[in-house]
């Protein structure tokens, strides 16, 4: 028989306890939420075998905790070795999809590789974190100085040019993360702003470009998409169908009340587009209510509570950045869908990480939050060789050698 003590399972699960039930619970919810609303989907595509996408999900949150418990085990400095060759591999495929990627909605999003899909934008969001993280923290006594911050700027382009006629809402994600792990850097504050002003009248000129092209001379690209979207969320909707997607979501919302409806009990699936990526947080308040979705807000904020512990605790810079941008870059993305779902933001795309049906972004959200445990792990053993030195020193057995 099997002797599984507790004492053998937190030696294997090490790290901060917190934020491995934060992961259990949003991988239960996702699981339970892409089977109830994956049933449309079901019936169109795989004539209504309705545990196809159940597994597969299952099979890839699966595939993400293996690697989410390998990860945990590596200690936190190699993947500052290996984060630039990753950033490389992650720029190269971005490009690479805009020429052979797969094109969803007029966006090469996607690249096949091997027989499977990959999105490079989950893997680019990942290793750039990472990369600015290891590269400040290398440079901890040049940060004022205009050559650092202008290498992040341009590694930062590098990685964004590609995403943005794709994927613009993951390119904003990218730009506010890193922007913040900056900050927390100490680069200087007039860099930022002036970063910040750059960006603002970019900002301007394109909302002024895009609010007044003709959508019929743009049709093979996400220009209409994205002037519908802002139209619609300033209430311009001027062809009556751009706040679809948002009305069936509030209508989820509203009528989830303070319980939901219950497991399998949604309606609103059968009318919202992509109910189990892009909505999936509609979907789950409608069936699991007030309560269900105060649950996935206290997950995501929980993750950022415990990151900025650690950041306080540990004594490493790379550790206390790399914490941070991954864990600001999920609860962002996170706190985005969601706000989407409740009409309070422009429709995005973005998907709930860890909950929402998907491939390649639930194995790098699993790494990512892998990483964020092995730092953890990491001040759990220097906290513990501390406590033994200190008991050391003041031994009886060693109190002739200490003088």
């Amino acid at each position: 028989m099997l002797n599984i003590t507790p004492s053998k399972v937190k030696s294997a699960f090490q790290g901060d306890p917190f934020i491995w039930a934060i992961v259990f619970i949003l991988s239960v919810i996702g699981i339970l939420a892409v089977y109830s609303s994956t049933g449309t989907i079901s019936f169109s595509k795989q004539q209504g075998d309705t545990e196809h996408y159940l597994l597969r999900h299952f099979g890839f949150i699966a595939a993400g905790w293996g690697i989410m418990y390998l990860t945990h085990k590596i200690p936190f400095k190699y993947y500052a070795k290996i984060s630039f060759v990753m950033l490389i591999v992650s720029i190269i495929l971005l490009y690479l999809t805009l020429v052979v990627g797969y094109k969803i909605n007029n966006a090469a999003r996607v690249i096949p590789i091997f027989g499977f899909t990959l999105q490079p934008s989950d893997m680019a969001k990942l290793f750039l974190a990472i990369f600015i993280a290891r590269y400040m923290s290398k440079n901890q006594d040049e940060v004022d100085k205009p050559k650092v911050f202008g290498t992040i700027i341009g590694v930062i382009v590098l990685v964004i040019i590609p995403i943005i006629p794709e994927n613009l809402s993951t390119s904003l994600v990218i730009i506010c993360t890193s922007t913040l792990i900056m900050i927390m850097g100490r680069i200087k504050m007039k860099f930022i702003i002036i970063m910040g002003l750059i960006l603002m009248s970019i900002a301007s000129i394109f909302y002024l470009f895009l609010m007044n092209i003709d959508m019929d001379k743009y049709q093979d690209t996400r220009l209409p998409t994205w002037k519908r979207r802002i139209e619609t969320y300033m209430g311009k909707d001027v062809d009556g169908n751009g706040g679809y997607q948002q009305l069936q979501a509030k209508i989820a919302v509203a009528s989830g009340g303070f319980w939901g409806k219950g497991p399998g009990n949604s309606t609103q699936r059968n009318f919202l587009p992509h109910p189990y990526s892009d909505f999936i947080f509609a979907i789950i308040v409608e069936e699991y209510g007030f309560v269900g979705g105060f649950i996935l807000v206290i997950c995501y904020l929980g993750l950022i509570y415990r990151s900025l512990k650690m950041v306080v605790e540990t004594q490493r810079s790379f550790a206390a950045l790399v914490v941070l941008g991954i864990s600001v870059t999920t609860t962002v993305q996170a706190l985005i869908h969601m706000g989407v779902s409740i009409g309070k933001l422009p429709v995005t795309g973005l998907t709930l990480p860890l909950v929402s049906m998907g491939g390649t972004s639930i194995l790098f959200n699993s790494m990512a939050f892998g990483i964020i445990l092995g730092v953890s792990r990491h001040i759990q053993q220097e906290k513990l060789r501390t406590s033994v030195q200190g008991a050391g020193s003041v031994s009886p057995d060693n109190s002739e050698n200490n003088g």
